[in-house]
Formats: C-alpha cells, structure tokens, sequence
C-alpha cells in the first residue's frame, strides 16, 4: 500500500480523509496476520495524522507514553515498505524504537513517564538554546500512575515550552462542568478565536509593562472564570488547559495543535477518541481487541484460547478464596491478563484494580497484610520492576506476609525489551527474607500458590510463563527439587518452563551416550544449593538452563556456591539470556539466538562431558 507523497499538511479534505481510511487499512490488515496493539491503534489515526500535518518529527521531539499506539506514525516515517515485519525477529517495533528511526524520541513501553522524559527534552532544548518543540502524547489511563503526576507537577511549574496531548479514550478525566463549560471549550476551538487570542498575546506584550498588564489581566480572566466554574487539574498544575475536542476530526486538532504550537508555555490538550475506531469488533470491545494474536479480519473472530497459567492462577485463587475471607486480589490494570476477571466477579469486596500504579499496589499489599489480610499481587514480571523499592522498604523490612504472582516470566516474545520478564528472579533474589518458586505445570502452580498463601510467611512469589504448561503435569510434592531424570555424567538444571527444553536435551545426549541427571527447581529462592551440590559431585559437571538475565541467576548463585565449596575441579556452565536486553521475536527464535533451545543445550552438554570432568 502506497501513502502520498504530498507532504501531509498539503493534504485537502477529502485526501486526509483517504490517507486515515488507507492508514486504518494497513493498520488492520498486518495486525490480523502479525498480532500486536490493535484498538489503541485504531483510535489514534487522526489524531497521528494531525500531529504529522503540525509538527516535524525528525526535530521535533513526539513522545509516546506506553507506546503501543505508534503504528500510524511508523507508516507515516518512511516504515511502511517494512511494516509487513512488524513484532518480528530483525524486523520494525511494535514500541517506539530511537535505533530505528530519528522519528522515535525515545523507546516506550511502559505507562506513565512520557511528560517526565519530554519535561527533560526540553529543558536540554532551552539550556542548549535550541528550537524545536516537544509533545508528549499520554493516554487517560496512564494518569493513573503517580509518575505522570510528577511530571505534570514540575512541568506545570517550569514554564517551559511543552504540549502534552492527553488521549483521552474513556475514563472520565475532567469534572463534569455542565453546558457553561462546553460552550467554551467550542468557542476556544474556532478559527477566530484562537487568531484573535494569539493576536492579543502578540500585541500586549509589545507595549511597555505589556507583560505586567498581561499578568494581571490574567489573573482576573481567570478569577472570574472559575467563579463561573471549577478549574480544570491541570490549570491548578500551570498548564494552559483546551479541550475536550474531537479526536477523529483532524483539521478541529490541527487547528488547535498549531495554536499551542505559537503560545508557548506548558500546554495541556484534552483529545476525545474512541478505542478501535473504524472497526467495529474492536468498537464493541476494545480491551479485547487491545493486544491480540493473529485473528480473522473479515469476522472478527479471535482464535480459540485453551487454559493458561494466568487462567489456572485465577480459578486457583477463587477456590482458595471461597475458604478463606482473608485472601484479596490485587492488579495494577490488567485484571483480563492477569486471570482475574471471575476473582473481580464473584468477590468484588475482596478485589482491588489501582490502575498503572504498581508501586502504590505493593504498598496498599503491605498495609493489608499488616492488618491480618492475605493480599495477593497479580503482576507482570517486567511491570513488576516499577515497584521494587516497596517491595524492599515497605514489604521485606517488616516480613509483611504478601503474596506476589510474577505473570509472563521469562521470554514473552514479540513486545521487546520493554516487556521480556527476564530479571525477576535476579531483582527478587535481592530482596532478603524473599521466598521464590517456579511452577512448571497447572498442578503445580495451584499446589504452589495454596502452600504460598497458607504455609509461608513474609514476601512470596510465584513466577510462572505466558500461555500454557508443556509436557510437565504432574503436582508438586513439596519439596525443593524434583529428579525427572537420573545420571552420573552431568547435571542438568532448570526450572519453570524451561523444562521441556531440557527434558528433550536430556534425551538426545542419551542418545549420544550421555546419561544427564536432571533436576527440576521448584523452589529458586532460597537457592536449594544441597542438592543440587550432591549430584555435582557426583557427576563433575553443572549445566544450568535459564531463560533469565545472567545477573542474579540461579546460575550464578549455584557457581558461587560451588565455589565456595572449594569444588574447583567441576566443571559449570550457564546458559542463559546473557546481560543485555532481549529484543523481539517469538519465543522459539528467541531461544535458538540466546542458546537455550534443546539443540544448543545438547551440545553444550556434549561438550562439557568430552573435557572431562
């Protein structure tokens, strides 16, 4: 599909509309087939295409708060011919990606910090006496992170010149003010007004005391204003405040983007879109639509879902949760991902969403735990991270018994860096007191999560993968380690979903005439090191299998230990994700690039028992 080579703010009417029609097309048809951010995306194209008529994104500054709404703007900055490879190994970003193009200010992939990073462009943009303008574009649900308001806060108050575009796709952001306030909010919006308005800035600040008169004049205007009606937040954080406008009407956002464009200063601009606009199964349901795999375009139909870690975890915790009136469930939005759509059905007293607040969710875990309640936190590994200081502070110190289920660790695939769940088990074994286990199967993780909740005391935690279990069905025993294979020339290690790989690397060095003892860790943290030791010695040689950064993994404290132990003639090798970031990929690819797919691991293995041990 060919876009127009005109430049798009030479664009009429009818051939804006067109370029919004083809861009939603594209849109739709390489999703269908990729996966990836549909609905977001599909709200988005006008206002994207108004933001390119007004702005130059190879020197002005766009940043993206999360991201996951950018594909309209990698097809209009020169990505379309390679957009077919969108989410793809080697191929473009389903995230802003700086490496990528000059057009991406920065890489985005988690909620809330666009005004804080645009806030910091700008004032180097001042300190270095630049010019060029710089725009966040957040999302009404981001503001639910208290890093938004930070950056509001202190950018509201700096006088720099900033816009910041709030998405605004259906939580109620504003008060409702009545027709006085939405009668101006269309008048701020027409053609003369905004001419007039920037004429009287122009003009009375060129008279002597202009910037005096100005001031006051101000100040009076908007005494007077909010006499007639509440101000809106972001007016009380130092924002010129416009909108709400319609943000499928790309010349009424235009118009508007330009006039913030001349004013200068801190300005805040309420955009109204509606999630999957244009069509209609992602319309009707929008966060079902929002990250999706491949579907069918012309019905809709999404494919089938059969269970899933998330899904075991959410029907294991009602059981539990049914006997016992302490247990409450936490999410930091994501409550469909997390499994935990029947908990919110069937216990809605005992289920808390605080939106994309992760750090304030540990936290209000802490103060429910304190007071005798069984808080559960249902988290994404990677989203995790954001509150590792509460996690610290204000769980660890005081032995707070809560309940931490790590969702999606280990290699998600196609989202990226921003997402792989590769550094829990490095970050949480630096938490004293912490207590980590690995479910390799459904069982397992319904046996792990009741002993979890009633055995363990102070902070616990669950890590488990995105999708489904792999041949491991069995329920957990209780115990630290589980022996799946047995053999006196090598000991293999791993955990978590990890297993199927070994258990099929064992049996091709059986074939080679390798016998491979195989442990299973169920538990990571504390580290179960006597085991583990036992059949070293026994066999001479280590090989540990992880889909984890190499800092702080189990690897690493099992060589350590090792060490320590003055077992120097064993011969240790790691395998793992090594200590970089993991791109995006599906998780096969991904595992034969990083290898720690079962063809690597045999091999590794061979080689380990040709040195001798």
């Amino acid at each position: 599909m060919e876009f127009p080579q005109t430049p798009i703010s030479q664009l009429d009417k009818e051939q804006t509309q067109e370029l919004c029609a083809r861009l939603r097309a594209r849109i739709l048809q390489t999703v269908s087939q990729s996966g990836g951010h549909l609905s977001s995306n599909l709200g988005v194209v006008e206002l994207t295409v108004a933001l390119h008529r007004i702005f130059d994104t190879g020197r002005d500054r766009l940043v993206f708060d999360v991201g996951h709404q950018c594909y309209a703007h990698k097809l209009l900055t020169g990505r379309d011919g390679v957009f077919d490879t969108l989410r793809s190994f080697g191929g473009i970003a389903g995230f802003p990606k700086p490496s990528e193009s000059i057009h991406d200010a920065c890489i985005a992939g988690h909620a809330s910090n666009a005004v804080s990073a645009a806030l910091g462009m700008a004032r180097a943009r001042t300190l270095k006496g630049e010019d060029y303008h710089v725009i966040a574009l957040i999302g009404d649900g981001a503001l639910t992170g208290g890093l938004a308001f930070e950056g509001l806060s202190d950018a509201g108050e700096s006088g720099e010149n900033l816009i910041v575009i709030l998405n605004d796709n259906g939580m109620s952001i504003t008060q409702n003010v009545g027709g006085i306030a939405r009668a101006l909010a269309r008048e701020r919006l027409r053609p003369g007004y905004l001419a007039l308005k920037h004429g009287y800035h122009r003009v009375i600040k060129s008279i002597p005391g202009g910037k005096k008169l100005y001031a006051g004049i101000h100040r009076i205007k908007t005494a007077v204003k909010q006499a007639i009606f509440p101000c809106s937040i972001f007016e009380d954080l130092g924002f010129a405040y416009y909108g709400p406008v319609d943000g499928h009407n790309v010349y009424q956002m235009a118009r508007l983007f330009a006039h913030a464009k001349k004013q200068g200063g801190p300005a805040l601009l309420h955009i109204r879109t509606v999630k999957g606009k244009g069509y209609p199964p992602a319309e009707a349901s929008p966060d079902l639509y929002h990250g999706v795999s491949s579907f069918d375009l012309d019905s809709g139909a999404l494919p089938p879902s059969g269970p899933t870690f998330s899904s075991v975890f959410g029907e294991s915790l009602c059981h539990l949760a049914q006997e016992d009136q302490r247990i409450c469930a936490v999410t930091a939005a994501m409550t469909s991902g997390t499994g935990l759509e029947e908990f919110a059905r069937r216990f809605p007293d005992r289920f808390f969403d605080v939106g994309i607040a992760e750090g304030h969710a540990v936290t209000m875990a802490a103060g429910m735990a304190s007071q005798g309640m069984i808080p559960v936190f249902a988290v994404y590994s990677t989203f995790l991270q954001r509150g590792f200081d509460m996690l610290l502070h204000d769980v660890a110190i005081s032995r707070l018994h809560v309940v931490f289920c790590v969702d999606r660790a280990g290699l998600v695939g196609t989202d990226g860096e921003t997402h792989q769940g590769i550094f829990d088990v490095g970050y949480l074994g630096l938490v004293p007191g912490m207590t980590l286990y690995a479910p390799s199967s459904f069982a397992e993780l319904s046996d792990m999560l009741d002993h979890a909740i009633h055995r363990e005391t102070g902070p616990v935690a669950l890590r488990y993968a995105r999708g489904g279990q792999g041949n491991c069905t069995e329920h957990w025993n209780g115990e630290a380690v589980a022996y799946l294979r047995t053999g006196e020339q090598l000991t293999l290690v791993s955990y978590g979903e990890m297993i199927d790989t070994c258990l099929e690397a064992a049996r091709r060095l059986a074939e080679a005439g390798i016998e491979a003892e195989l442990i299973k860790l169920n538990r990571l943290l504390p580290v179960p090191f006597d085991p583990v030791l036992a059949s070293v010695k026994r066999t001479g040689r280590l090989l540990v299998v992880e889909a984890v950064s190499a800092s702080g993994s189990v690897g690493e404290r099992l060589a350590a230990q090792i060490a320590r132990e003055g077992m120097a003639s064993c011969a240790v090798r790691l395998l793992n994700v090594g200590d970089g970031f993991v791109p995006h990929g599906s998780v096969g690819i991904l595992r034969r690039e990083y290898g720690i797919d079962a063809v690597n691991v045999c091999r590794v293995g061979e080689e380990l028992c040709r040195r001798g041990g």
